[in-house]
């Protein structure tokens, strides 16, 4: 039997099983999706998904805002 019947010509999905929501941003913290995007998935055309997919990289740096540490420490001190 050959796995070509079960190749598809679509992106996989991003997720990474790190299912976390931003509290402000309001995107996945794992595959960078929002709700709406991660519930649709499965129904989007390939087309869609490969816009979302290009879309996600530039999403990174609203969720990469640090909450302190070190330098946050030494500002107060």
């Amino acid at each position: 039997m050959s796995d070509d019947v079960w190749s598809r010509d679509e992106p996989e999905s991003p997720c990474v099983n790190i299912c976390v929501v931003h509290p402000e941003a309001r995107i996945c913290t794992g595959c960078l999706r929002s709700i709406d995007e991660i519930t649709q998935w499965s129904r989007m055309s390939p087309e869609d998904r490969r816009a979302v997919m290009a879309d996600l990289p530039a999403r990174a740096p609203l969720i990469a805002k640090r909450r302190g540490g070190r330098k946050a420490r030494l500002k107060r001190e």
